[in-house]
């Protein structure tokens, strides 16, 4: 293959490569590769599911490793007008329903096999009649974006978040996993 080629897939991963071309000028204009941090094995699984957008004609940024004082973001933020619809990004079980000082009107949905937990943060409100244990199908609205919890008052959005439940299925424990690899 040609150079060109390989710095193509290299920095298309679904191409084939799984690496991260880079031109490096002290190596004198040699294409060189480095490992990357390869998209977990959850987001593979995620990615197979077809998870949508929460949020319709959403401009995705990552932030997952952005710091929060003294904690890492582990989710992503994303920017929408108050009252927003937000979708259940793929059929699943509402877990639990709670309202918390950092998420504020929070909604935490399980994937169908149970092994997933999508978080949504910062709510304005539930969609009308949602409650816990209702099935939601991909797409449904569920709820509205808004500014509640620790969210500045003047950035209405969406903080959402991914991880993988432990065997004992807790809503609020498992290993974050960054959105952004599933969703972009």
């Amino acid at each position: 293959e040609a150079p060109a080629d390989i710095a193509v897939r290299a920095l298309h991963p679904e191409l084939g490569l799984g690496g991260l071309a880079i031109l490096d000028q002290a190596l004198h204009g040699n294409l060189q590769f480095l490992p990357v941090v390869r998209m977990n094995q959850g987001a593979h699984i995620l990615r197979r599911h077809g998870v949508v957008l929460p949020v319709d004609a959403a401009d995705l940024v990552r932030s997952f490793d952005d710091r929060r004082g003294a904690r890492s973001h582990e989710a992503i933020d994303i920017l929408a007008p108050t009252g927003t619809p937000v979708k259940a990004v793929e059929n699943g079980r509402i877990a639990r329903l709670f309202n918390s000082k950092a998420g504020g009107i929070t909604i935490y949905q399980f994937d169908p096999s149970e092994r997933f937990c999508y978080y949504y943060a910062h709510l304005a409100r539930y969609a009308d009649g949602l409650k816990e244990n209702d099935q939601v199908r991909r797409g449904q609205v569920i709820g509205y974006v808004g500014v509640s919890g620790n969210a500045p008052k003047n950035t209405p959005h969406l903080h959402f978040a991914i991880f993988r439940l432990t065997d004992e299925k807790r809503w609020w424990e498992g290993t974050p996993l960054d959105p952004y690899d599933i969703l972009r």
